[in-house]
């Protein structure tokens, strides 16, 4: 039987997503979700941070910054959506966001479905 990485963190944060959308539904804007998840992943114990700013670099020049929605544990990274669905750019974004953050592993939740939509993203990291 194959482990996931941080798979109890990722279940509890999953659950709390869960929860959420089965109380607030569809329909609300992301901040909503953030502020409601914020409060369900306190409930469950979990430490987190919200709306982190992670500089980027290209070669020594600061071009900018990622802004993460959640980091939950020091170890996961929880970006939200509350869109019609989720596509290929948004994991793309999610595995910026890791390697931006030097974390491996991220949870996408869309609010904005009749059941909340989730993907999990792993970034790999190369040896050496």
């Amino acid at each position: 039987m194959t482990t996931l990485i941080h798979e109890e963190i990722t279940k509890e944060i999953l659950g709390a997503g869960f929860a959420v959308h089965g109380a607030l539904g569809p329909g609300f804007l992301e901040s909503i979700y953030e502020e409601a998840l914020a409060h369900e992943l306190q409930l469950r114990g979990l430490s987190f941070e919200r709306q982190i700013h992670i500089p980027i670099h290209y070669k020594t020049v600061l071009v900018g910054e990622h802004v993460l929605d959640l980091m939950v544990e020091d170890k996961v990274v929880v970006e939200l959506k509350a869109i019609s669905e989720l596509v290929d750019v948004h994991r793309a974004i999610a595995v910026s966001y890791l390697a931006a953050s030097r974390r491996c592993v991220a949870l996408l939740l869309n609010f904005g479905q009749p059941s909340m939509q989730f993907k999990r993203v792993v970034r790999q990291t190369q040896p050496g």
